[in-house]
């Protein structure tokens, strides 16, 4: 039986019931690689998670950025509330890492901002591994990075029980060992405080819960979670296990072995420099590695640390570092959402670590073993993960020719011409010599039962009707378009191809009466999140973009999509990228797309064959079944403004602090609310109120959170 049960007043609806059943049987089959073609509003998320179920096994859900993965483990925790559904993606609210420019001799910092709430959770997820069988894990690409050995995590656990004998201070000891610090006064996660025979511990994994382990001599005789917040207790327990603060921790004993290992590299990589006369570069690495040995000797971690991973773990030189894959049991099940993005992102992941690592080892900021903390190759990531439910509307030629293929292993995709692997989308194949492509298959063919369909969309919504119109006067029949959806309050997309056109495009429509705006990769990363919401609010009816107006948009108000010189075949006017632009008006009961050329492409051929097919469906379903089409409508939601009223918060805060105001109180009082922001995981939120504490803190002369750049004096 499985330990996996959904709970939701939903039952599968259209062709979600067929789409569970194939995947599961295929699951069960042993077959490596199966793909989820799910159509935008097709509630795939509701399917994944009854294949979960059905299957029973532990699964890591990876997605290709943070916002996509807190909505999928949102969900998901909603569907499954009696099991463990964990969240692991980079616990930084902002991140800069180490690098060095020899062409202007500028060495950048680590430089960091730890959200402990992410770190908890991604402690949680690492101890849920070790104890539980019913674990989902919803994770981002920074699950495939070097992490701890979970066999020196795992050793490194200290149970505890009622009635067991144990002396209070080699506790205390061990707690020290495992990273928890000891401070009496301020208690908070990954510390401890003792008073008398009663031992205080709060678990760096836990929410608001700590434990309180009370000795009588040598004896424990009782072990009680309590508040932290009023000491309260909840609950007696006859056992428990602390498992370590910290994801990097390493036994004492490894620790002096890794010690010596650094010490016989540095050396050697002190006689290289020192050989090629490279004598500043000698003296680089000297003071580095020497300052990184005696913090790890007296505190037992350094700032860091993850670049003498391979040391600390006893790895040999270019083996695959340990990463939370490896916290998972044999026979698990990985997911990959929007997996044409996803995967090649897995792909690019290692020769981009490794390129700004080489500089850094080149000019004696780190050893040469530093390259050894990477994420994993490609092939090795493959090799890992071992059974694979690939999810997207669009799923490129790696995940169908690897579904079509079979249950043995992947197939890399050749460049013809430096032979290196293709992990890039590419368009949809076609099989057996048939004209039509993959997403039109009769599901019964050899081969396809690995390529599920799952197109209906239980609100009966049909694809958008797609025209096609000359590309000579695409300006003003857009205009005309747009004037004609503005006049029935709904709204519209525009896409470009060059982020000029976009500007200059928004000037010309908005000297001509209509409210709109740009949007592309130039524009900052919050102020994108308020545009979206402002669309959807009707602050402004027409949205201009390039290739930003694609996958995870939820914008139910946008009836029409316009695509501007739509012939111009490549990236971004592929197959993939007109579907999922198209996609957008999916969501409206009068959706429509108006594509632009002169002629028609193969990926404008494979659109409208592949529209036209999954609206023949949709219509078939909803006559059968009598369903009335109607827009997807979502709420609005509340933090839709936070963007405008962050900034009149922060022109208040800056003005008042330049006066008589006491601007730490309110920096302190903002970093509140940033930790309060990350800890409900409104990541747009906590990087805007990060950027308000930056202002401030520059207009009181302080070091901002901003990357720290210097020359290098020696």
């Amino acid at each position: 039986m499985s330990l996996f049960r959904v709970s939701s007043e939903f039952r599968p609806q259209g062709d979600q019931e067929q789409a569970i059943a194939k995947l599961t049987k295929s699951l069960l089959a042993g077959n490596h690689h199966q793909t989820l073609l799910g159509v935008t509003g097709s509630g795939k998320t509701f399917t994944v998670a009854n294949v979960i179920a059905a299957l029973g096994k532990p699964t890591l859900v990876m997605s290709h950025n943070k916002t996509l993965a807190a909505q999928l483990y949102s969900e998901l925790k909603s569907f499954f509330p009696d099991n463990a559904v964990e969240y692991f993606v980079s616990y930084f609210d902002y991140y800069q890492p180490e690098a060095y420019i020899p062409r202007t001799d500028t060495y950048i910092e680590k430089d960091s901002s730890i959200n402990d709430e992410i770190e908890r959770l991604r402690l949680s997820t690492m101890s849920s591994l070790l104890m539980r069988q019913d674990v989902i894990v919803v994770a981002s690409v920074s699950c495939i990075y070097g992490l701890g050995s979970p066999d020196d995590y795992k050793g490194m656990m200290i149970p505890v029980r009622v009635g067991q004998t144990l002396d209070r201070d080699e506790f205390l000891k061990n707690l020290v060992g495992i990273l928890y610090e000891r401070n009496d006064i301020e208690f908070i996660r990954g510390r401890f405080r003792v008073r008398g025979d009663v031992v205080e511990v709060y678990p760096a994994y836990l929410d608001e819960e700590a434990i309180r382990v009370e000795f009588f001599g040598d004896e424990i005789d009782r072990v009680t979670a309590f508040s932290p917040l009023t000491g309260t207790a909840k609950s007696q327990l006859d056992e428990f296990t602390f498992y370590p603060a910290k994801q990097f921790v390493t036994p004492k004993e490894k620790m002096a072995v890794a010690i010596r290992e650094i010490r016989k590299e540095l050396k050697e990589r002190i006689e290289f420099f020192e050989k090629n006369q490279q004598y500043l570069e000698a003296q680089r690495i000297k003071q580095r590695t020497e300052y990184d040995i005696e913090m790890m000797q007296e505190m037992g971690f350094c700032q860091g640390i993850e670049n003498y991973s391979r040391h600390l773990t006893s790895r040999p030189p270019g083996s695959k570092p340990g990463t939370l894959i490896d916290f998972f049991p044999e026979g698990f099940l990985t997911v990959i959402d929007e997996s044409h993005v996803s995967i090649p992102q897995i792909g690019g992941m290692y020769e981009g670590d490794r390129s700004r690592k080489q500089t850094l080892v080149d000019f004696g900021f780190r050893l040469p073993s530093a390259l050894d903390n990477r994420p994993l190759k490609f092939d090795e990531y493959m090799a890992a993960t071992g059974q694979r439910l690939y999810v997207s509307a669009t799923p490129a030629r790696f995940e169908i020719e690897n579904s079509v293929a079979g249950n043995i292993g992947y197939i890399p995709h050749k460049r013809k011409r430096i032979g290196e692997e293709e992990l890039v989308p590419a368009r949809l194949p076609r099989i057996s010599g048939s004209k039509q492509p993959v997403s039109s298959f009769d599901p019964g063919k050899k081969g396809v039962d690995l390529i599920v369909e799952q197109i209906i969309r239980p609100t009966g919504l049909i694809d958008p009707v797609i025209t096609l119109r000359p590309l000579k006067g695409q300006i003003d029949e857009t205009i005309e378009l747009c004037r004609q959806r503005v006049e029935k309050d709904e709204r519209i997309l525009i896409t470009t191809l060059t982020k000029r056109t976009a500007e200059d495009l928004t000037d010309y429509l908005r000297n001509v009466g209509l409210k709109v705006r740009y949007i592309h990769s130039d524009v900052d990363a919050i102020e994108r999140v308020e545009i979206l919401r402002s669309l959807r609010a009707a602050e402004f009816d027409i949205l201009i973009g390039i290739n930003l107006l694609r996958e995870g948009l939820d914008l139910p108000e946008v009836s029409l999509v316009c695509i501007l010189d739509a012939d111009k075949e490549g990236f971004l006017r592929s197959e993939t990228a007109l579907i999922q632009t198209v996609g957008r008006a999916a969501r409206h009961i009068n959706g429509e797309a108006v594509l632009f050329a002169d002629v028609v492409t193969d990926s404008i051929q494979s659109l409208l064959s592949i529209t036209e097919y999954r609206r023949r469906v949709q219509t078939e379903h909803n006559e059968k079944h009598g369903i009335i089409p109607h827009t997807v409508t979502r709420s609005d939601q509340g933090s839709l403004r936070i963007y405008q009223k962050g900034k009149a918060v922060e022109d208040a805060l800056v003005a008042e602090a330049g006066s008589d105001v006491d601007t730490l109180a309110v920096i302190r009082e903002l970093e509140g609310e940033m930790q309060e922001a990350a800890a409900k995981l409104e990541f747009e939120r906590a990087a805007l109120i990060r950027d308000q504490i930056n202002k401030l803190k520059k207009e009181a002369g302080e070091t901002p959170l901003t990357v720290k750049k210097k020359k290098v004096k020696y």
